[in-house]
């Protein structure tokens, strides 16, 4: 059976878990060497595919060694949101695609370094947004397709999700989050609502996102967590957090539509991505896993009602997976990400989620900084196509052979 030949960079709670629960157990693909800048980390991604393959592979603490083994052929980067890019540079510099974990880009000239890079060398590069794969999420896309909701006017989304924890545990955990929190103040996770947003709106595919306006609250809530928490830990007691609670960021696009991002993080509250989709004849909404359409008098009995739906508006890639059969963590999406992209390796396929994706959606956490500093000014998105969004036509996921 021919494999996609992988490094693996970075094993830290998200990355060891892809590399067990998904990348190894999947036997399309084939992991060749493993990277972490901490030791035990990297023995453990080691470990994890010995115990799964039986054979011994390079593990290493620089991520270029670990990118030029013989062989490899794709770069899996699921390490700390700030290496992402220069990874992803190594990588296609060295003749390899890249797989790349989501996350927030730090500046624009990062994003259109990715873009010249990926042209320059003829790499190619896919955003690993296990939201657009979500079930509930391809089957508003597919009831959007068939007109079910007219003509779509507005959408929403956020990531809303209580990490007052693992932000405030960031030193025992070696965990990222605490450092971003501590020194920068912007949507700093804008791709689990914005991914399966951008497909509704043909993003990238004829319309884009023109200009954004960010503006965040005050921050308070991780402060009252560790007086409450960690009481004990002076440093932390005594810092100042930049990121601000809830930050709304409201984007404008060539074809008309608006979308409202919404990040909630520090915050008590339960996980919700707000996924809305809002047009002329109908709507859904997450927070109810509501359909709504024109006509419907009786909208509260309907709460809950999207699996209803799904009887009729199932995705076809999602009729097959249930078919063939379910696996994986967030209730299989990361498992019809992978296997979908490591199809398409093989197969000489474009990647789904492209590099003028990932460009468009992670530049949203530097334009938010920047507006936020600004004093919510509005700030222009660039087009990372340099004008073929215009032209580039959206080809709609179906099932893989």
């Amino acid at each position: 059976m021919k494999q996609v030949k992988l490094a693996v960079i970075g094993l830290g709670q998200r990355g060891a878990g892809l590399l067990k629960d998904v990348v190894i157990a999947n036997q399309k693909a084939d992991v060749l060497s493993v990277c972490d800048i901490y030791e035990d980390r990297m023995e453990n991604g080691k470990k994890i595919v010995r115990e799964a393959r039986g054979k011994e592979i390079v593990g290493t603490l620089d991520y270029n060694e670990a990118i030029n083994v013989p062989g490899v052929e794709v770069v899996c980067i699921f390490s700390a949101w700030e290496s992402h890019i220069p990874i992803a540079l190594a990588a296609m510099e060295a003749g390899k695609d890249v797989a790349m974990e989501v996350g927030g880009a730090y500046t624009v000239d990062q994003c259109w370094e990715l873009v010249n890079t990926a042209e320059k060398t003829g790499r190619q590069v896919m955003l690993l947004e296990n939201c657009c794969y979500g079930r509930k999420e391809l089957t508003i896309l597919n009831m959007v397709r068939k007109g079910l909701f007219g003509e779509i006017v507005h959408c929403a989304g956020g990531y809303m999700h209580d990490l007052r924890d693992e932000v405030a545990e960031g030193k025992e955990r070696r965990h990222y989050r605490l450092r971003n929190y501590l020194n920068r103040n912007c949507e700093n996770y804008p791709t689990h609502e914005l991914g399966p947003i951008a497909r509704v709106l043909d993003i990238n595919r004829g319309n884009r996102m023109l200009t954004l306006t960010s503006t965040a609250s005050r921050a308070a809530g991780l402060h009252q967590y560790i007086l409450d928490k960690k009481a004990d830990d002076k440093e932390l007691v005594n810092a100042r957090f930049a990121q601000g609670d809830i930050v709304t960021t409201v984007i404008k696009c060539a074809s008309g539509e608006t979308i409202t991002l919404q990040l909630d993080t520090t915050l008590p509250r339960p996980y919700c991505r707000g996924f809305t989709v809002r047009g002329t004849k109908g709507m859904y909404e997450e927070a109810t896993d509501w359909v709504f359409i024109d006509g419907d008098n009786h909208f509260k009995k309907n709460w809950g009602n999207r699996e209803e739906y799904e009887k009729e508006h199932l995705h076809p890639i999602w009729k097959q997976y249930l078919d063939d059969g379910v696996q994986g963590t967030h209730d299989g999406m990361d498992w019809l990400e992978f296997d979908r992209f490591f199809d398409c390796c093989l197969e000489g396929r474009p990647f789904e989620i492209d590099v003028y994706d990932a460009a468009s959606w992670m530049v949203i956490s530097a334009l938010s900084e920047k507006s936020i500093s600004l004093g919510s000014m509005p700030v222009e998105i660039p087009d990372f196509t340099k004008g073929k969004w215009i032209v580039r036509k959206n080809e709609e996921l179906k099932p893989h052979n």
